[in-house]
């Protein structure tokens, strides 16, 4: 695909998949808080098999979207659909903002926790080794897994938010503001494990964020949401090469020296 035309093409249809086969479809999605519109028949495609960065400005629905498609909050109206299943037929990760980590419960409770198969849960050896390999996978050592939240770090936190998060296998995996509270050290760090664990375990990956670089790092696809409506969706060189101003205006606070479109 022609980068410039390409852009242009994505600019036009923002909430159609340009490159195949949707692996979650949102369709005719709209919710109100307190009277206040959210999102007016949202329609959106989410490609299989790729990593989507969704950023945009404060209080554009960024989170409100994610906790939607993860049936946290319920949607006034509309379907979203999981390569054609519903949200009770799938398999989905969520990694919280916060990390929600139960304060009562060790690291490998709270890890547990995402094993959400019942008798695997169950299984005292099973959930052992699940667990062992999780923290593995998130860079962690084993002898975290005995501590409980107050004696880990934020970046710790986050890391074992995310460890619970793939503990049950998802083949999905979504994320609400990964780096939210980091410093730009521990930031990089996630990012980096989040880009990585994206390659090694194959998932269809989606994550809101207001760190646009973090987006760019780690993500092949990139969504630009304004006012409860995707402006653009492309890949990181369609968004630098893209002339539409709403796209321009809001990458130029992030990126001094970058080259975009004329």
């Amino acid at each position: 695909m022609d980068r410039v035309n390409g852009a242009a093409a994505v600019a036009a249809t923002p909430g159609a998949s340009p490159d195949g086969e949707a692996h979650i479809t949102i369709r005719g999605l709209s919710k109100r808080f307190q009277g206040a519109v959210i999102y007016d028949n949202f329609d959106f495609d989410i490609p299989r098999g790729r990593f989507l960065s969704i950023f945009g400005p404060n209080g554009c629905g960024k989170s409100t979207l994610i906790n939607i498609v993860a049936g946290l909050i319920p949607a006034d109206s509309g379907t979203i659909l999981f390569g054609g299943k519903t949200l009770q037929e799938t398999k989905i990760g969520y990694v919280f903002q916060n990390g929600a980590l139960f304060d009562s419960m060790d690291v490998f409770e709270n890890v547990r926790l995402g094993i959400v198969d019942e008798s695997k849960f169950k299984d005292l050896e099973y959930a052992k080794a699940r667990v062992a390999e999780c923290i593995r996978l998130v860079n962690l050592q084993p002898e975290v897994i005995r501590k409980f939240p107050s004696e880990l770090s934020g970046g710790m936190k986050k890391r074992v938010g995310i460890a619970r998060a793939i503990a049950g296998n998802p083949k999905y995996l979504l994320y609400d503001e990964p780096t939210s509270g980091l410093d730009p050290v521990n930031a990089d760090v996630i990012d980096a494990l989040v880009q990585r664990l994206d390659e090694e375990i194959g998932v269809t990956s989606v994550m809101v964020t207001h760190d646009v670089r973090g987006a760019f790092r780690v993500a092949d696809r990139l969504a630009l949401l304004s006012e409860g409506k995707i402006v653009m969706q492309g890949t990181p060189q369609e968004f630098l090469a893209s002339d539409h101003p709403k796209v321009k205006a809001f990458l130029e606070r992030d990126f001094d020296n970058a080259q975009f479109a004329a």
